[in-house]
C-alpha cells in the first residue's frame, strides 16, 4: 500500500528543517574567535563556555534527527530509536542551555520560545 502523498511532502519539509539544524550546528561549531566577536557579547560568552560534551550532544541531536527522517522517508523502523536518541539529546542540550548557563538571566523566558 503506497504512503499518502502528504506524508512524503511533510517528510521532505521535515528533512529540509533537519538539514537547517545540521547547518546551524556546523556554522556554530566552526565559529572562531573573530566570528564570535561579531555576535552579541552575551551569545559570544555562552558559546565560548560550551563544554565539549554539549557540542557532542548538539551534534547527536541534529544529525540523528536528519538520519532518522531519511530512514522514515524510506519507511524503516530503525528511524524510531534514532528519533528517541535525538529527542533525549535535545532535552539534555536545552536543559544545559537554560539551567547551566546565563541564558535565562540574559534573555529571559522568551528565549525558550
Amino acid at each position: 500500500m503506497p504512503a499518502p502523498r502528504s506524508l512524503t511532502i511533510i517528510g521532505m519539509a521535515a528533512l529540509l528543517w533537519n538539514l537547517l539544524g545540521d547547518a546551524s550546528f556546523i556554522g556554530q561549531y566552526l565559529m572562531d574567535t573573530p566570528d564570535l566577536a561579531k555576535t552579541d557579547p552575551d551569545s559570544a560568552h555562552i558559546f565560548a563556555q560550551m563544554p565539549g560534551w554539549v557540542w557532542a550532544t548538539f551534534a547527536i541531536s541534529v544529525f540523528a534527527a536528519t538520519i532518522a527522517m531519511i530512514l522514515l522517508l524510506m519507511r524503516r523502523a530503525s528511524a524510531v530509536p534514532l528519533y528517541l536518541l535525538s529527542t533525549i539529546a535535545t532535552l539534555i542540550l536545552f536543559g544545559h542551555s537554560f539551567l547551566a548557563t546565563d541564558m535565562l538571566p540574559m534573555y529571559g523566558w522568551g528565549a525558550t520560545l
